[in-house]
């Protein structure tokens, strides 16, 4: 039976810049699908928080009939998370991403505050955050192995994310599959510290030395070859 991916973004973007990774998964003959969360956009007043996220990709895997691998990058961890008790998952798969306990928000596991480098930017009366307008701080701090010019395409596309999702709890319902994590070792929004933390509790641990937090962008074929052999 064919395994399905579904993939699940990060804040600050939606599901697009999964597009390279996806279209190599599924020339391997895989089925791939990819969530695009309510938690970013355009409109502050639209945007959900993490409960909403997780409903959506739940719908999403409700559709699936046969195994899935469920891949969640950054933010989208928490998401993978609460789904965790879906049926459907064979495999969750932590790419650089947040692995809450229960009852854990995302500002809980980042200190309870916004980090001090200022890549964030609260917007909108607080109600969202967006990516600095500085060039250079983004993308040394979201993808520095990417070409310049190629980042500056991608920065220009960068969404808000809902603050509320970030000071949500989960509920990180139990789970009957195992669960990987992929640590990238030249992460500068993710310490490779933190990652390696969270990775402890994984029955499966791979790494990406040289990967910078988005490795989607820099090398879609190497994580692509990665995530197929986790099917």
């Amino acid at each position: 039976m064919t395994t399905t991916y579904v993939l699940v973004h990060g804040g600050f973007v939606d599901g697009t810049y999964w597009a390279e990774t996806a279209a190599l998964l599924e020339k391997e003959g895989h089925r791939v699908l990819v969530a695009d969360l309510p938690s970013t956009g355009t409109d502050p007043a639209e945007l959900g928080d993490l409960y909403a996220d997780a409903t959506a990709v739940r719908a999403m895997l409700d559709t699936v009939d046969g195994p899935v691998v469920l891949v969640g990058h950054s933010y989208g961890g928490m998401v993978i998370t609460e789904v965790a008790d879906h049926p459907a998952i064979v495999r969750r798969v932590y790419l650089s991403a947040f692995w809450p306990a229960g009852g854990q928000s995302l500002l809980d596991l980042i200190g309870g505050e916004l980090p001090p480098s200022g890549w964030i930017v609260p917007v909108a009366d607080g109600a969202a955050v967006r990516v600095t307008d500085d060039i250079d701080v983004a993308r040394e701090t979201l993808a520095a192995d990417v070409d310049p010019a190629r980042f500056a395409a991608f920065h220009a596309g960068f969404l808000l994310s809902s603050a509320s999702a970030m000071g949500v709890a989960g509920t990180a319902p139990e789970r009957a599959h195992p669960v990987t994590y992929v640590v990238l070792g030249r992460d500068n929004a993710i310490p490779p510290e933190a990652q390696e933390a969270m990775a402890a509790r994984a029955d499966d641990v791979q790494r990406i030395p040289r990967s910078s937090h988005s490795p989607m962008l820099a090398d879609p074929e190497g994580l692509a070859s990665l995530l197929a052999r986790l099917a």
